[in-house]
């Protein structure tokens, strides 16, 4: 099935402008992960969380009040509508005690409104510690593995190419998680394992879709020698883009569905995938592609293709 047919758009041409895009954007981004840093969840950063879920909404300054009175103390509020309270503490002890000094409280106070813990998660702080590591550990090594494999099937401009597409697709997205984290009410943008999970997604996804383009290119190299580069780069970039389009709509239908009724544990995750993959397509039509020619254009060496 194809979208669009024969299309004709300049996207190569209009490289210059979306490298300035992408610039302003990084810089800000970048900039703020200086300044502000993550948010980090309990995963990152030790302590504990817990979730209730009462029949009635509450006042979260109530709630407040009431872990106050048994000694507990953190961030507390209303997550993701006005009957769910996340408390975020850096207790831990005994769960057992701190989950029955709560509930004392809360049935103490708020007999007329009943609770339900959803979760309640603890993570040590030289767990979070190793968490922290491994994470850095596996987005290297995914890093390291695809610039392996798109070298050996392709040539190296390729491979560095599409993995600084897949470095300027996650630090967006990092970007934006520093940016807004802990601003919205109805999701918390914490940087926590599912949106690592996000992040490795989002690399394994763009790079996909940089390597149907590549494919495309190579195909038209061997057929078109005497063309220039240039033309040659924005016809392929232009026969994918129905291809591009229908796979890109379809997962981002899917996210978008995940983000507004998957509900607020997941809505971080689902918010990280959906703009992960609306920044992946756009990396693989305006940048990878676009510095592989630029790359050659300086260098006045012949693309030698493998396969």
């Amino acid at each position: 099935m194809r979208l669009l047919h024969n299309t004709n758009f300049d996207f190569i041409g209009k490289r210059k402008i979306a490298y300035v895009i992408s610039a302003v954007m990084l810089f800000v981004g970048l900039g703020s992960m200086a300044i502000r840093g993550f948010h980090y969840g309990i995963d990152f950063k030790g302590g504990t969380e817990i979730v209730l879920r009462f029949q009635e909404p509450v006042e979260i300054a109530k709630i407040r009040a009431i872990a106050s009175s048994v000694e507990i103390s953190g961030v507390i509020k209303e997550f993701g509508n006005p009957k769910e309270v996340m408390i975020t503490t850096d207790f831990s002890g005994d769960l057992n005690d701190l989950q029955g000094r709560l509930e004392t409280g809360l049935k103490r106070e708020l007999a007329q409104n009943p609770f339900e813990i959803l979760k309640i998660d603890a993570v040590g702080p030289t767990i979070a510690n190793d968490l922290k590591l491994s994470a850095v550990y596996a987005l290297l090594g995914a890093l390291v593995i695809i610039l392996i494999y798109v070298s050996f099937r392709f040539e190296f401009k390729f491979a560095a190419a599409g993995v600084f597409a897949i470095f300027h697709d996650v630090l967006f997205v990092a970007g934006l998680f520093s940016l807004f984290g802990g601003v919205f009410s109805f999701m918390s943008l914490e940087v926590d394992l599912t949106v690592i999970a996000a992040f490795l997604t989002i690399v394994g996804y763009s790079i996909t879709d940089t390597v149907v383009v590549y494919d495309r290119i190579r195909e038209n190299l061997k057929i078109r020698k005497t063309e220039p580069y240039e033309k040659v780069f924005n016809d392929s970039l232009n026969e994918t883009l129905s291809r591009t389009i229908i796979t890109s709509g379809t997962v981002l239908l899917s996210v978008l569905v995940l983000f507004i009724f998957g509900g607020s544990i997941i809505r971080s995750f689902a918010f990280a995938m959906l703009i992960g993959i609306f920044v992946g397509t756009y990396s693989s039509i305006f940048i990878a592609s676009a510095i592989v020619l630029d790359w050659q254009e300086k260098s006045g060496e012949k693309i030698k293709l493998r396969g």
